[in-house]
């Protein structure tokens, strides 16, 4: 319990914490006393020879990730445009195969302006609760939300740019985010106006995606020049509530992102690539309270710190098969 607490008040916002001495494995404690000791030579070496050999290696879980997203986009398309009735409507609302399915955030909004509960909402409340509560995290950002691939793009030009000193990093609270959070449910409920999306690029830009472009799109734009020359991932890291909603959905789910301690060399290369690095507190020195333990609500699962990972110390696992020391 005392886990879960910690990780939901991570994901609204709160700087990680140092686990107190006593939370502490026996196990876990004498892995950091053991790396404590300055690295020699060889074992330095070492490690930069088993980061060229990851760098080289092709990014399997990027590739499978943006594979599932554009697939998924794309069905919505094909759908409308064949007439096929498999995956009508867009992400916020749909229906798979006679299925009803509507994003959480989205249901909740339209709800709240309502004041009542939808039956159509409720039924696909339902089925989309059961399917991320299942991948846990926020899966659904990385995996589904076609505004993350595209931000993800223009993090790649942002990060292109610093390496240049073109750009700098600029950074907000992440509690930004809850607040808006409670701002645009209360808003909502206040104008009986669904407000939030009317400006969610998500939303924007799987509805583009199926009917065709708009001038809304121009927002879209706009959001991603503002993370190639200011902020990186500024949208998704401190603006979107929809993040928020699947991750106190999926802060349950048995499906996670493991750490070993054993296997981790805390050199960092997986928070530098991660969208949410906070969730990879464990992987420094000194701050995992267990040899084997599992990454936050807030985690995509994206698998990017997987896929840089020389060692395999980060893997998805199913909590519960297997022990924690």
């Amino acid at each position: 319990m005392r886990t879960l607490i910690e990780s939901l008040a991570v994901l609204f916002g709160r700087t990680p914490r140092q686990p107190a001495p006593e939370s502490i494995s026996d196990a876990a404690r004498a892995i950091h006393e053991q790396r404590m000791e300055r690295r020699t030579h060889e074992e330095t070496e070492r490690i930069k020879g088993l980061h060229s050999a990851q760098a080289r290696k092709l990014k399997r879980w990027r590739l499978r990730r943006w594979a599932t997203l554009i697939l998924v986009n794309l069905l919505f398309i094909v759908s409308y445009k064949l007439d096929i009735q498999m995956l009508e409507g867009a992400l916020t609302a749909s229906r798979f195969v006679g299925f009803h399915m509507a994003d959480l955030n989205a249901a909740l909004q339209v709800m709240l302006a309502y004041k009542q509960v939808l039956i159509n909402l409720l039924i696909g409340i339902v089925t989309i609760l059961l399917i991320w509560w299942t991948l846990g995290g926020r899966t659904f950002c990385s995996w589904i939300c076609p505004y993350h691939l595209v931000s993800e793009w223009a993090e790649i030009i942002h990060m292109y740019l610093r390496k240049r000193n073109i750009v700098r990093e600029h950074t907000f609270s992440r509690a930004t985010r809850t607040w808006l959070w409670l701002i645009f449910a209360a808003l909502a409920f206040v104008t009986g106006y669904t407000v939030f999306e009317t400006i969610s690029p998500t939303g924007i830009l799987s509805r583009a995606l199926t009917y065709g472009p708009g001038l809304a799109l121009l927002w879209v734009g706009f959001l991603l020049l503002i993370e190639i020359f200011y902020s990186r991932r500024a949208w998704c890291r401190y603006v979107c509530p929809i993040g928020l909603t699947y991750g106190l959905v999926g802060s349950t789910s048995p499906f996670r992102v493991q750490h070993d301690l054993k296997k981790c060399h805390h050199d960092g290369i997986c928070r530098a690539v991660c969208l949410v690095p906070h969730t990879l507190e464990a992987t420094k020195r000194g701050r995992s309270s267990k040899v084997k333990t599992y990454l936050g609500a807030d985690c995509t699962r994206c698998g990017k710190c997987i896929d840089v990972c020389p060692t395999g110390a980060l893997q998805y696992k199913f909590k519960g098969l297997g022990k924690s020391k």
